[in-house]
């Protein structure tokens, strides 16, 4: 009785292999997403970036929507058992088949979508920044 023969080799970790989804282009170049950090390192002037003026004030206008909508989350989502526990009475209130405490717990849930649109719709900015930045700097 022989044995079996060993199961062939999965090549999916080979870099050109038939199931890379992501074959290397032309002349042996990888994909950006596909470059590890030592194989990046000098393609970019970091300390160049940190430097320039439109970074800092890419990182300045984060922060001046990131702070205020973090606090602003942050208050919003502990009012509700701040609300509960210190005006119990206000809370139990009812509006129609439901009390004040459940609205605005609901209102938590819409609350966190609207912010995130906005993230969103902000973060699109940046990122259009950030690449004009990167482009600027990358020879």
């Amino acid at each position: 009785m022989s044995s079996p023969d060993p199961l062939p080799s999965d090549p999916t970790p080979e870099s050109a292999a038939p199931t890379d989804i992501a074959p290397i282009g032309r002349a042996g170049a990888k994909p950006p997403h596909e470059r590890t950090a030592s194989e990046e390192a000098g393609a970019i002037n970091w300390d160049a970036i940190d430097a320039d003026p439109d970074f800092r004030g890419l990182l300045r206008d984060k922060a001046r929507f990131i702070i205020p909508a973090t606090v602003f989350f942050l208050a919003y989502y502990f009012a509700l058992p701040i609300l509960v526990g210190w005006f119990p009475d206000l809370m139990k209130h009812r509006v129609g088949s439901v009390n004040v405490a459940y609205l605005f717990a609901l209102s938590e849930f819409f609350m966190a979508w609207i912010v995130a649109g906005f993230y969103v719709v902000k973060a699109a900015g940046w990122d259009k920044t950030a690449a004009a930045l990167l482009a600027r700097f990358n020879h």
